[in-house]
């Protein structure tokens, strides 16, 4: 059986994405903590529904820094992958958690909506430029990361729609101050959630599809089966399956026909030809072939273990 791993990739550094991240930690906390107080002087739902939100961060990016750790971590006898799906793990938790804060915060929304309260308005005005700044600048610290990383994508998800909310909270509070509009308080909060709902289900869709070991969205079986068939010496590409380990691995394995009994040396020469077509036109860089040549066995395409 041929087993080969091909083309390496550059990714930003381990020790980069986890120092940013700690960082953003520490922020989070800091503005959790002056939101909860604020929210409880003002009497401001959508400056709590945004304290949530933002402790909702902390875990998320505490998830996501120990799956950052956890990835780095070499494979074993035991754990022959080692912790390399971790980080999908924690994007898959952290876009759960979206979805459940937002599912909360419609129902206090739709209560407060329905009996308005009296604002102290300038609290929540300074208090969301706080959070402005500071879930700002995390989101700068991992937009780079987040480009090419799902767990990092889902802790920038999260502090993205925590400044945009407080874009929104600073908005109300602006007009609760001036024209005196309490209720606009329960309509941002709703119209945070209903935004997460959307950013997290994506991201749950993702992260779902990573983990149940389904085929990547861009790739198609059949016509990588046919790319393989068209190399001369394969006669029958079957018992296929494709599958994304992580961000950066897709893993392909088959079971090929060869039209002659060929010596190993030609299967390692045809192996490789395979290897860099999958690579170049597929981006999988990772495959296991089982050659074989006159065996009797299904040979369809995809074979019901």
């Amino acid at each position: 059986m041929g087993h080969s791993h091909a083309h390496s990739h550059s990714h930003d550094h381990p020790d980069l994405k986890g120092r940013n991240l700690v960082i953003s930690i520490i922020l989070n906390i800091v503005i959790t903590v002056a939101q909860v107080i604020g929210g409880l002087l003002s009497g401001s739902l959508s400056l709590l529904s945004d304290a949530l939100h933002n402790f909702s961060d902390v875990i998320s990016l505490v998830v996501s820094y120990i799956a950052n750790k956890l990835s780095g971590q070499a494979a074993s006898l035991q754990k022959t992958f080692g912790y390399k799906r971790a980080e999908i793990l924690a994007a898959f938790v952290n876009a759960a958690a979206l979805i459940i804060v937002a599912i909360y915060l419609i129902k206090e929304a739709i209560i407060r909506f329905q009996n308005p309260q009296v604002i102290e308005s300038g609290l929540v005005i300074w208090l969301s430029l706080v959070a402005i700044i500071g879930n700002g600048f995390s989101v700068l610290l991992l937009k780079k990361a987040s480009e090419s990383n799902m767990n990092m994508k889902s802790a920038y998800l999260h502090l993205l729609t925590d400044m945009m909310a407080s874009v929104a909270v600073l908005i109300g509070g602006l007009l609760m101050k001036y024209y005196q509009i309490f209720w606009v308080d329960s309509v941002l909060t709703f119209a945070i959630a209903l935004y997460l709902i959307v950013m997290g289900f994506d991201l749950l869709k993702d992260s779902f599809r990573v983990l149940m070991l389904f085929t990547p969205n861009t790739i198609q079986i059949k016509e990588i089966v046919d790319d393989i068939q068209g190399i001369e010496e394969i006669k029958n590409v079957h018992h296929v399956h494709i599958w994304q380990l992580n961000e950066d691995e897709i893993h392909l394995e088959a079971h090929i026909d060869f039209k002659n009994d060929i010596s190993l040396s030609q299967f390692d020469k045809i192996l490789h030809t395979v290897e860099d077509l999958v690579h170049d036109n597929y981006g999988i860089n990772h495959i296991n072939i089982q050659p074989e040549f006159g065996k009797c066995d299904k040979k369809d395409v995809i074979v019901q273990d």
